[in-house]
């Protein structure tokens, strides 16, 4: 699943891409996401511009202005191709599997979507909206709404984007062939298009007429980003809590935007044992576990995430990451610090990755290991 790093890739590759381009129409398939889609809301994002783009934990937020008058595009003529959006609507039940209609399907039509645990994607964020520059976009952008400014006096609209366990969401020329699993595309004003993919159809994507709401209401429930987190705002959270560590880190109200991959990391930067109680650690402990999730975050990003099995980032390039796992997926391999087997066991019902001697589930000092044997001279 991807988490904070693979998220900010996408973030990163998507913004020069999105930033000042207007979306001039939307097609969405037959088959259910995470979150239901409205078919309202293609109209409503067709004209729309894109501010912004940026990540809250684990969501994609794509800002976007009003723009009243912009109709949508239709296809151009004869752009049907095999693997294709078709043009025009098929008749029920004569679509093949993966093709998009070019208007949303009425609400009940179509296969029925994957049900299963709710998402963990309370996320927080300290990042602030990224303005466009004056007169950026169509017409110098005079013909857009100012932000905060939308129909009839209401908020600017948002583009919320979850990846779920297999999303992908890029930018390509509207001639690229279309894969399978294609569930929405955003098209373009420049020949390209915004496509999201899913295969297993855990992600979502959410249209909001009213971006400070949204924010409002995710800033209420979710914990801050991982990057400059107070010290003691971390302490207090982790010391106030009997739960075990990797729990901790997973709770999107304690730390936006860990996830599995990064908990076992983090933990073993920071030589605890996962299993072991919050509220036993030390301030000097709980310091060092703040650190060491800071920064194998920023190294995940610097590696453009870790790409184990689908995940892309907005450009279609793959992470790197997973090629520095300390423990993450090495279950029997030798720790890199003490060469002891790397141990697998659930906690907060994840598998967890950890170091033996390294990470001792009662907080004790990694044993010393053996001196080799000197012969002195006679």
């Amino acid at each position: 699943m991807p988490e904070l790093p693979e998220v900010e890739t996408v973030v990163r590759d998507l913004r020069p891409l999105l930033t000042g381009r207007v979306i001039t129409a939307v097609r969405r398939s037959a088959f259910k996401l995470r979150r239901t889609w409205n078919p309202a809301w293609a109209a409503e994002l067709a004209g729309t511009r894109v501010e912004a783009v940026r990540r809250r934990g684990k969501w994609i937020l794509v800002d976007l202005e009003w723009k009243a008058d912009l109709p949508p595009s239709p296809l151009p003529k004869g752009k049907g191709r095999k693997g294709n959006l078709p043009p025009n609507p098929l008749p029920e039940g004569k679509g093949r599997k993966g093709n998009l209609p070019p208007g949303p399907l009425p609400e009940g039509k179509g296969s029925s979507g994957v049900m299963a645990r709710e998402l963990d994607s309370r996320i927080g964020s300290n990042a602030a909206l990224l303005p466009l520059p004056s007169g950026r976009g169509l017409g110098g952008g005079s013909a857009f709404l100012p932000s905060g400014r939308g129909p009839g006096g209401g908020s600017s609209p948002l583009l919320r984007v979850h990846l779920g366990m297999t999303g992908q969401f890029t930018v390509v020329p509207a001639d690229t062939p279309e894969p399978d699993h294609l569930h929405a595309v955003f098209t373009l004003d420049n020949g390209h298009e915004l496509r999201f993919r899913d295969q297993r159809r855990f992600g979502s994507a959410e249209f909001f007429a009213d971006r400070a709401a949204v924010e409002s209401e995710m800033n209420a429930e979710l914990g801050p980003e991982p990057f400059g987190i107070d010290a003691d705002y971390f302490r207090a959270a982790v010391g106030g809590t009997g739960r075990n560590l990797k729990a901790v880190l997973l709770d999107q109200t304690v730390v936006a935007g860990v996830g599995n991959i990064y908990a076992d990391e983090a933990c073993f930067r920071a030589k605890l044992h996962p299993g072991r109680p919050a509220n036993t650690l030390t301030a000097a402990e709980c310091d060092a576990l703040r650190e060491a999730v800071e920064a194998v975050l920023t190294r995940a990003v610097e590696s453009r995430g870790s790409t184990i099995r689908d995940y892309v980032g907005g450009s279609g390039l793959r992470g790197g990451f997973q090629n520095e796992f300390a423990v993450y997926g090495r279950t029997g391999e030798s720790c890199p610090t003490c060469a002891a087997a790397v141990v697998c066991a659930r906690y907060a019902g994840r598998a967890s990755h950890f170091c033996p001697r390294c990470q001792d589930a009662e907080g004790r000092a990694p044993a010393a290991g053996k001196k080799k044997r000197t012969t002195r001279g006679t």
